[in-house]
């Protein structure tokens, strides 16, 4: 009886074994993951260039925005600067004594 369950004890762990995957199952697998894992990091550069590729647009049309808006600004100012030659220029203010006399001909009307 013995002799029995131990042949079978044998038999049954060889059938476990032999069902177990093989080493090239194994391989395979492994080969899958790893591909699979190499994949994911392509995508993801790819992902990192285009967006960096999108920033860098971006930034451009900033840049040539802002060079847009000196360059309107410039313009005005030269515009305001010839405007400014024609005209007549601002009377100087006032000093205290002379305001202090325009109200005395005021009050007095002009007699004294």
């Amino acid at each position: 009886m013995k002799k029995l369950l131990l042949s079978a004890a044998i038999v049954a762990t060889t059938m476990f074994v032999a069902c177990g995957p093989s080493a090239e199952e194994i391989a395979k697998k492994e080969k899958a993951t790893a591909d699979s894992l190499a994949k994911v990091e392509e995508e993801k550069m790819q992902a990192e260039a285009e967006a960096m590729a999108a920033k860098a647009t971006a930034d451009s049309l900033a840049m040539a925005a802002q060079a847009q808006a000196t360059a309107d600004s410039l313009a005005k100012a030269e515009e305001e600067a010839k405007a400014k030659k024609g005209a007549k220029k601002p009377a100087p203010k006032k000093t205290m004594e002379q305001k202090v006399k325009e109200e005395v001909k005021k009050a007095t009307h002009g007699k004294g």
